[in-house]
């Protein structure tokens, strides 16, 4: 079967996601010719539709509201009948996602990027099969990159039905504010959407298999801002083996194993958040010779080749985390490796954030994945209530921690539990990347007050001593 030249490209990308979406602009600024294949209308994947953004948004609108009902006195401001409008926060979210939605397609169009929406599947290792509503066309391509994400897990006995057993997309959209939820699975996305619906009037109980929340932060981190959390109002249940789950007419049984014993939990809408897994459906990768791992993961080298060389991935279907920008660096890596050009994506340099509040980030080595390497280490914990812009902003509570080699005090790790955590991590990624030490960065102007004299002060604190503590 002869291929239309028009149905030929250099490359096509599968997914319009963070990961696929850059990659697609970035070979086509590099001299390819490009398609981005995407299943749905709107472009952005789940981070821009049903993740990172409408979150952040939602996330933003709770926040002014429960400052405005908590804190906002402290600043001797009042409120009378104050209320919120949930529809309308709903609204703004979805504007926020349409106009990014315009602006990738403005961005596919400004790039000469090819934009096909439908289903792929490969036929051959250089072609692929597209279904759309008008029916089936074949496309070729030289290489592809596959960037087609991940979706929810659900429990295996408590199916989703984003109605009463919700994953984060439902959590998204609710119409009213429950008046109890369970969220199973403490984690980032967890404490975030909790966090949502308990500054809305939710009572929010966590049941966390694990012993500590986001257990992936450093240990002094998670605890320090699970205290935090539970100041708020929000209540949490660690080791807690989530066993059965059923629905009823007004809402949803929970029952966990904790301390050997089980106990059950009623809410109006139980949110799951126990993780998410690659998305690889109907892409026919078996076909291809494309090889996946036990949990579904596609096998990568470092170039992001999978066992097929012409076929790359990036993104949550490979191993790694979860993260938009990690997706987008490996999208540019990729796109620039098919280009000719050299790249390398520096996986210990990628800062995960908590958008809660107060923020919690992080870069680098936790203290105990320090000592687990067999590290020397130093480390640091400077405290927010110290910052004399923090206590300007009544927002004190928190702290900057740095991991440092003992042997030159370079710094491995950095964790902040406060305000503007998300935009702080920054300066920390910089300092890493560039290899410096806790002496260089304590030794760096910092204009005052600002909120990162706390990241100076905490490396202050390594090499001497920190002057405001």
């Amino acid at each position: 079967m002869s291929v239309s030249v028009d149905n030929k490209f250099d490359l096509i990308v599968i997914g319009a996601g963070p990961g696929g979406y850059v990659a697609a602009i970035k070979a086509a600024q590099l001299g390819l010719k490009v398609a981005c294949v995407e299943k749905y209308q709107p472009l952005g994947g789940t981070c821009l539709n049903v993740g990172c953004i409408p979150s952040k948004a939602l996330l933003q609108s709770s926040e002014v509201y429960s400052f405005t009902k908590h804190q906002a006195q402290i600043h001797g401001i009042t409120f009378k009948d104050l209320s919120f409008d949930l529809k309308k926060m709903m609204e703004r979210k979805q504007q926020i996602i349409s106009s990014f939605n315009q602006g990738i397609e403005g961005l596919f169009k400004k790039n000469k990027v090819v934009r096909i929406q439908g289903r792929a599947s490969f036929i051959s290792k250089d072609e692929i099969e597209i279904t759309t509503l008008a029916g089936k066309q074949t496309y070729f391509a030289k290489n592809f990159i596959l960037a087609t994400g991940s979706k929810p897990t659900p429990l295996p006995f408590l199916p989703f039905d984003e109605k009463q057993v919700i994953s984060s997309t439902g959590a998204l959209s609710l119409t009213e504010v429950p008046k109890k939820m369970i969220v199973v699975g403490a984690g980032v996305i967890g404490v975030e959407l909790g966090s949502v619906y308990s500054r809305l009037g939710s009572e929010v109980i966590f049941l966390e298999f694990l012993d500590r929340i986001c257990p992936t932060l450093d240990e002094a981190a998670s605890k320090g801002f699970q205290k935090i959390l539970e100041k708020q109002g929000l209540k949490f249940h660690l080791k807690a083996k989530v066993v059965k789950g059923e629905r009823s007419g007004s809402g949803v049984e929970i029952h966990a194993e904790i301390d050997g014993k089980i106990e059950k939990f009623f809410s109006d809408v139980a949110l799951v958040a126990i993780g998410r897994k690659p998305y690889t459906e109907g892409l026919e990768l078996e076909k291809i010779g494309v090889k996946q791992d036990a949990k579904g993961f596609v096998i990568v080298d470092s170039f992001f080749r999978t066992s097929n060389p012409s076929i790359l991935a990036i993104g949550d279907i490979i191993d790694g985390p979860m993260l938009a920008h990690k997706a987008e660096e490996e999208g540019i890596a990729a796109a620039e490796y098919l280009a000719g050009h050299s790249a390398k994506v520096e996986y210990m340099m990628i800062p995960n954030v908590v958008y809660t509040t107060p923020e919690v980030a992080a870069v680098g080595l936790t203290e105990q994945q320090a000592k687990d390497l067999g590290i020397q280490i130093k480390t640091s914990m400077f405290p927010f209530k110290a910052n004399s812009r923090a206590r300007c902003m009544a927002e004190e509570e928190g702290f900057v921690k740095i991991v440092a080699r003992s042997e030159d005090l370079r710094i491995l790790g950095v964790h902040i539990v406060g305000p503007h955590a998300g935009e702080l991590i920054s300066e920390a990624v910089v300092a890493m990347q560039n290899k410096m030490s806790a002496k260089d960065l304590s030794s760096t102007f910092h204009a005052h007050p600002t909120l990162s004299e706390a990241i100076k002060e905490s490396a202050m604190m390594i090499g001497s001593k920190a002057i405001h503590l």
